[in-house]
């Protein structure tokens, strides 16, 4: 179904704004810029509003999700807020028992990892969502001009939670289960499309202007693992968010070798990590999409000089792409001093 009339984009006057147009395959005179974790754990006002709530329920506080998504619009200027929230959310609110545990992340204590596990896993009640609509529409109104761009976790990224019982580099449960009981994986992932989908659709009707898919793990994926049992349920994920018609990205770690099957999926930008030059993205998935990135994380410890002719290349190099929203190539780590992510924003606006 369409967006409701009354959402912002659809507003008398409304004049898309740079990060919009870009996803869109435009090229704005000055790069849009936003960084992937910038709401989080590297700004000091964060931590001290975050004193004493779980994480989990941070993220399901519509008042508290607001203020951290719009912190570091305030302090950087970047040019969208990313919808403050966890992958696991929509596991939680469809039910299931998940936690954060300091340190490690996500974990569940009864793993799924049978086909019993699969038919016990809770349908996702749409009420339930109505503490994300009211972040979002709490955020869009403070944000004015300013983009929101949506939050949720692609479905291979949420089933390895799920079947790992927490984070895991490698994902060999979640992987051994691909392959040794195809019918149950294809249950998971359609599950995991489901709730994942409805949860970004509930972000862009309650005003977000684009949408972002994240998946974490798909790095640990073969091209042809990827593209046989991954994709078409990132594609199924997407397919309430896609009618919408918002700008859709789609981002995942190590995924260089999987940039195609992503771009098939049928987004209008692409994520690069850190490991793979901009240029070199365009020559694998064509001038069809925006790139998005892809700034190493690791220099933003360095000194400006040589974090300064990172950036240029990254400008340099993203200019083959029809259009470049600059960020980083992964998240921002937590111990980045807030002044660096600050310069980039305002090199980036004086050079892009």
């Amino acid at each position: 179904m369409p967006l409701d009339p009354a959402h912002p984009t659809l507003a008398e006057g409304y004049t898309p704004p740079a990060l919009v147009r870009a996803y869109r395959g435009e090229r704005p005179d000055t790069a849009p810029v936003w960084f992937m974790r910038q709401a989080g754990r590297s700004l000091p006002e964060y931590r001290e509003l975050r004193v004493g709530t779980d994480m989990l329920d941070a993220c399901l506080d519509p008042a508290l999700a607001s203020e951290i998504t719009l912190q570091p619009v305030r302090r950087h200027g970047v040019d969208a807020g990313i919808f403050f929230s966890d992958i696991v959310i929509p596991v939680r609110l469809a039910g299931v028992d998940v936690r954060i545990v300091a340190g490690r992340g996500p974990v569940l204590e009864h793993p799924v990892r049978t086909a019993a596990d699969v038919r016990a896993l809770p349908p996702l009640d749409p009420a339930a969502l109505a503490p994300i609509r009211e972040a979002v529409a709490l955020t869009v109104a403070s944000l004015g001009a300013t983009p929101l761009i949506g939050f949720a976790g692609a479905p291979y990224t949420l089933a390895s939670y799920l079947v790992e019982g927490g984070p895991s580099k490698e994902q060999l449960k979640t992987r051994a289960l691909m392959h040794s009981d195809p019918e149950t994986w294809a249950a998971l992932l359609t599950w995991c499309a489901g709730i994942t989908g409805a949860f970004l659709a509930a972000q862009i009707e309650a005003g977000a202007s684009a949408g972002q898919l994240f998946d974490s793990w798909a790095g640990s994926l073969s091209l042809a693992d990827y593209t046989a049992h991954v994709a078409p349920f990132s594609a199924l994920a997407l397919e309430p968010v896609r009618e919408l018609g918002v700008p859709l990205v789609h981002f995942g770690v190590g995924t260089g070798e999987l940039l195609a099957a992503m771009r098939d999926i049928s987004v209008d930008a692409l994520g690069v990590d850190w490991r793979l030059p901009l240029d070199e993205a365009v020559r694998r998935v064509g001038t069809g999409v925006t790139l998005q990135g892809n700034i190493d994380p690791a220099l933003l410890q360095a000194p400006w000089p040589v974090l300064e002719a990172h950036i240029r290349d990254v400008l340099e190099r993203g200019r083959a792409a029809r259009a470049h929203v600059v960020n980083l190539g992964h998240g921002v780590p937590p111990d980045t001093d807030p002044t660096v992510l600050t310069r980039i924003v305002e090199f980036v606006h004086a050079n892009g």
